[in-house]
């Protein structure tokens, strides 16, 4: 008996040891359910994190949520809490109603929510609400899909297409950015009406599918020359049909050129930087808590990767006078996500909305 007893508190003992050793991540992120290599929005506010955890030597990890559900979100902060985080980046408004909630339940824990603004996800009885620890960054998408566009029809392509993934506000701000863009640069080289022709596309999807890459297909062989992806994993769809036909992509979120040859540029939001930043105003005490910001083109908060892009003719030189005409108001991109693609003021481009 004595023996038995023995071994239980020697058991007792090594699990303690054991619990109280184990390893604690002072920085955290939760993916959207995708994953940490995705090319895009998991992928680019990663490295920010990791960035500035291993300039700093601080502990950091990052959790996938078991579904897609605001449970499963919540259920991966828990652990990120659990396992020692202060400061937790969540990328996207998926994670608006996890927030909402875990800002109250966490009020010790610094929360970053990108794209996205805590609310109690209940249209009915609306509540909206950014706590005292949590920064909200949102992007101005609407400039960096048109600088996407003008660049394009710049370059010398006439025939587009733009394929989105669920029709959010971001996603959205891309697409109208996009064909935006494209008229501007068809009026700058004084094309005559429907010289530009755009398909237009939501897959109700941010996942790689068959039908999507069908979808892909079916306009490069009806003479589309490149699609502008915003959708996080259907560029996966895309690129593909793009590779088969011989035809082209532009990217979404982080420079995606590494990812293919067939991507020419890609409508950046520095996801990088604006996590990067935020982690850091966290440890040098200026966290902006129960603040919504916003990165744009006036502080470098999007744009394109000219030193990647392969672009034709359109050049740095070209590039800095159109984004410096966003920057001083010469020219104001509509980010009104209420109106149809259609809707959007044109005299050059004709939209194929396929939605």
């Amino acid at each position: 008996m004595k023996k038995f007893f023995a071994l239980l508190l020697t058991l007792a003992m090594a699990f303690t040891l054991v619990a109280c050793g184990a390893e604690e991540f002072e920085l955290a992120l939760i993916t959207d359910y995708g994953t940490i290599d995705d090319g895009s929005f998991n992928q680019g506010s990663w490295e920010g994190l990791e960035k500035y955890a291993k300039e700093n030597k601080i502990s950091h990890k990052y959790y996938q949520p078991a579904d897609e559900a605001d449970d499963a979100y919540l259920n991966a902060i828990d652990l990120a809490v659990q396992g020692g985080a202060k400061v937790i980046v969540t990328p996207g408004f998926l994670f608006e109603v996890p927030i909402f909630v875990a800002q109250d339940r966490y009020p010790d824990v610094k929360f970053v929510l990108l794209d996205g603004s805590p609310n109690n996800g209940d249209w009915d009885n609306f509540e909206g609400r950014v706590g005292d620890n949590v920064v909200s960054i949102f992007y101005a998408e609407d400039q960096s899909g048109f600088l996407a566009g003008y660049a394009a029809v710049m370059d010398g392509y006439r025939n587009l297409g733009y394929m989105g993934g669920m029709a959010v506000p971001p996603v959205v701000r891309f697409g109208h950015g996009f064909v935006q863009g494209a008229e501007y640069a068809a009026q700058e080289l004084g094309l005559p009406e429907d010289s530009i022709n755009i398909n237009y596309f939501y897959t109700g999807t941010f996942s790689p599918a068959p039908e999507i890459q069908t979808r892909a297909a079916a306009w490069y062989n009806d003479g589309v020359e490149v699609i502008f992806v915003a959708g996080g994993g259907i560029f996966f769809s895309v690129v593909p049909a793009a590779e088969n036909a011989g035809q082209f992509v532009i990217g979404v979120d982080t420079d995606q050129s590494g990812l293919s040859d067939t991507v020419i540029t890609s409508a950046l939001k520095l996801l990088t930087q604006s996590v990067y930043d935020s982690v850091e105003s966290f440890y040098n005490g200026t966290f902006a808590g129960g603040q919504t910001r916003i990165y744009s083109a006036s502080n470098m908060g999007v744009g394109l990767p000219m030193a990647t892009s392969k672009f034709n003719t359109f050049s740095q030189a070209d590039y800095d006078v159109i984004f410096e005409k966003i920057v001083s108001g010469a020219v104001v991109v509509n980010n009104n996500t209420e109106m149809a693609p259609t809707d959007i003021p044109t005299s050059a481009v004709v939209v194929n909305d396929q939605n």
